[in-house]
């Protein structure tokens, strides 16, 4: 063995003190390069592979001190040793990239004596260089424990309500430094039980108990979770740095400095290895941007920024190839071995994701299947009769027993003497368990083997201090920022997302076009005749028809859009709702004035209108006032509704009554509908901009009452309030989460 491989000589040892154990590497890779070229038939891939195994040895002789994580990732418990699971999550755990996050440093309160690395400095075996942690603030530690939990859901018709079970007594634990997996089919409940976990759910019929140290869910609990949903609710148009520092912005203490918070996101792009991509966009479906991993340790970043003590996932993996998987659990297992309680579901890992879990929840059908560590999972169903016949990858083997698959399966006696007894009585010859048989035999296992064994652990109490309990039991609420930093900061983050939106070449192209064609058909009108007079008055209604219509459907879209994205933030309490929708409504408004100057300094001029500095910023000022009016218009229909087709809908039919009672096809309305004018923007603006052209409206046009207005001035002003306040009020009345 004088040429033995220096990795594997890594995985059998356990101790932390293998680094700095030089004179068996030096040896064995000394004894790897006597090793002559002819002896393997001149064959120069082997000298390759001697030359890469000594320039990997060669990074461990700089005298860096590899941090404790390396170590706890391959170290075993003294009852798993020698079992085939243990020895693959050895073996892949030395052969993987290690993660390194000393920024969460764990308390001493974690007895886990694998628990933690803390190092400052330690060494990125991806990239060999030092990392400094900017982080040095310890975690709380946080105890979940969940017994008994069942959810319902009241489902109601026409004439009949119903309840259906989602969760039927779901009973497990995580301590601070674990993974904890929740697995099973689709339809099992996992995300039911992962957003019970997260307080995300308080509708409908829960029972059972969840705690945290042994405390009940309070609000102020929000601000120690971390919760990652499954579709990545991001802003397309944000850079990664842009992303991660608004979100630092925001959610960080307000005793921290701007710079402070600055810096934490930089940590967090540098431990996340996000350096590469930091001032890339992150997309969407037709913006093209960062990868699907790279998104998702976004997503992860955004939460982990303000150092939680618990993180929840919803299916971190789903649709990443096996390399990025394996990469964001490789990031997580390294974020619960920093102090943190991690909870994720998966859907169906590959073998080496599997062996990278703590613990393992095992649902079917809303029922508990399974509960304790992974490394003993394939053990206990090899105890109940449930073993593979084929070597295949034990997520694969537990989700097929989940589904009631027994297909490469051994059958146990117990159920193959069940499926005869019922073939006995039915006359019928299957000779094959049914999945409901499986279903049944492994829930009732469970029951009989381990539940009540669990629920003597679970229901013991912590040592855990009173101060710790009654740190988390604060009902303060502490908001990141102030109310003017929360309007800043979203302001800022408003003009930057939606820039590209508003001076897209599209829609530049789109108000240039429609200003060349009108200035074209009305080239040097004259308004000293009758018919140019009607000319030019058709020019001017087709002006406040056209920024009435424009910024409507803009902003009819603002909330249906970041519906998603407001439900997630608020969740949190990134911001006050206040806050929000003012900076969201006020940071649309310099984009939405820079298009209309575009197209009133080229209509303006070429259709031969007063020519006077006075009368075009006169107009130009009444077209403002008529675009900020229209534009709180579109928000009170996206607020009220929440759904874009219905709101498009509705935004037609009132535009176009708007439109045609705007004074200019129609100048005789009936009595009774004539109180439609008054709502019109339509109305209020053509009768402005004709008075700032004409000192005295001509009475060809059939205008009347047109004073000096000042009525026109306060209607439109009025509407500019009201819609906003109507759109606040339909916002606040939205469904939130708490």
């Amino acid at each position: 063995m004088d040429s033995a491989s220096p990795v594997i000589a890594m995985a059998k040892s356990d101790k932390p003190e293998m680094a700095a154990t030089r004179g068996p590497t030096v040896s064995s890779t000394t004894s790897a390069e006597a090793v002559p070229t002819s002896a393997v038939n001149g064959s120069p891939s082997l000298s390759r592979k001697l030359s890469f195994g000594k320039k990997l040895m060669g990074s461990f002789k700089g005298g860096h001190h590899l941090r404790k994580t390396w170590s706890g990732h391959m170290k075993m418990d003294s009852e798993d040793v020698g079992s085939e699971a243990s020895l693959s999550r050895a073996s892949s755990a030395s052969l993987s990239f290690s993660y390194s996050f000393t920024g969460f440093t764990a308390l001493p309160e974690v007895s886990d004596s694998r628990a933690f690395g803390n190092n400052e400095n330690e060494i990125d075996l991806e990239v060999q260089e030092t990392r400094k942690s900017l982080m040095p603030e310890p975690t709380l530690p946080i105890y979940l424990k969940f017994a008994e939990v069942r959810y319902s859901v009241v489902l109601k018709g026409i004439t009949t309500t119903t309840k259906k079970d989602i969760l039927h007594g779901i009973t497990g634990s995580v301590r601070p430094g674990e993974l904890l997996a929740l697995m099973g089919p689709s339809g099992s409940g996992k995300t039911t039980l992962l957003s019970l976990l997260g307080g995300r759910i308080t509708a409908n019929i829960i029972q059972g108990s969840v705690t945290y140290n042994d405390e009940p869910y309070t609000k102020s609990l929000k601000g120690r979770m971390g919760f990652v949903t499954q579709d990545d609710v991001l802003f397309a148009h944000l850079t990664v740095r842009e992303t991660l520092t608004y979100a630092a912005l925001l959610r960080l203490p307000r005793t921290m400095t701007r710079e402070q918070k600055e810096a934490r996101a930089t940590n967090a792009i540098y431990e996340l290895g996000l350096e590469r991509c930091q001032d890339t966009i992150i997309g969407g479906p037709f913006v093209r941007g960062v990868s699907g991993g790279e998104r998702k340790r976004v997503c992860i970043g955004n939460e982990i920024i303000i150092n939680p003590s618990l993180l929840f996932l919803d299916e971190p993996t789903s649709g990443l190839d096996s390399t990025t998987a394996l990469r964001i659990i490789q990031v997580l297992h390294g974020i619960a071995k920093s102090g943190k309680t991690v909870v994720t579901t998966i859907h169906q890992p590959s073998s080496r994701l599997f062996h990278r879990f703590d613990k393992l929840i095992l649902l079917g059908k809303g029922r508990l299947l399974y509960f304790g560590k992974a490394s003993k999972a394939i053990k206990y169903f090899s105890s109940i009769g449930c073993s593979p016949l084929i070597a295949m990858n034990p997520a694969e083997f537990l989700l097929d027993l989940a589904n009631g698959n027994i297909n490469d399966v051994t059958v146990p006696s117990v159920l193959e003497y069940k499926v005869q007894s019922k073939e006995l009585e039915s006359n019928t010859r299957n000779g094959k368990p049914s999945p409901e048989d499986v279903h049944e035999y492994l829930v009732e296992a469970y029951d009989d083997r381990v539940a009540v064994k669990q629920m003597r652990k679970i229901l013991m109490p912590l040592p855990i201090s009173e101060d710790l309990k009654s740190t988390l039991s604060s009902q303060k609420r502490d908001w990141g920022a102030s109310w003017w930093q929360q309007y800043s900061i979203l302001f800022w983050r408003g003009l930057t997302e939606r820039r590209h939106d508003y001076l897209s070449w599209m829609r530049i192209t789109q108000v240039l076009a429609i200003a060349v064609i009108l200035g074209l058909l009305w080239w040097k009108s004259s308004s000293t005749t009758t018919r140019g007079l009607e000319d030019q008055a058709g020019l001017l209604f087709f002006i406040s028809v056209f920024w009435g219509f424009f910024p409507v459907f803009t902003a009819i879209f603002t909330f249906p859009q970041e519906r998603a994205m407001l439900t997630k933030e608020r969740a949190v309490d990134m911001y006050k709702l206040s806050a929000y929708f003012m900076a969201r409504t006020t940071s649309d408004l310099p984009l939405d004035l820079i298009l209309p100057i575009i197209f009133l300094l080229i209509v303006y001029f070429m259709a031969g209108l007063k020519q006077s500095i006075e009368h075009f910023f006169l107009t130009m000022l009444v077209v403002f006032l008529s675009i900020i009016a229209a534009q709180g218009l579109g928000l009170v229909i996206g607020a009220s509704l929440m759904d874009i087709k219905k709101a498009t809908t509705l935004g037609s039919v009132t535009v176009m009554t708007f439109m045609l009672a705007g004074g200019f096809f129609v100048q005789r309305v009936p009595a009774f509908i004539s109180w439609l004018r008054y709502v019109s923007f339509n109305y209020h603006t053509y009768r402005l901009l004709l008075k700032v052209q004409y000192d005295h409206v001509p009475s060809s046009l059939n205008l009347t009452h047109l004073d000096n207005g000042v009525k026109e001035i306060t209607a439109l002003t009025v509407m500019v309030f009201a819609y906003r306040i109507m759109a606040y009020i339909f916002l606040r009345r939205m469904k939130l989460p708490n």
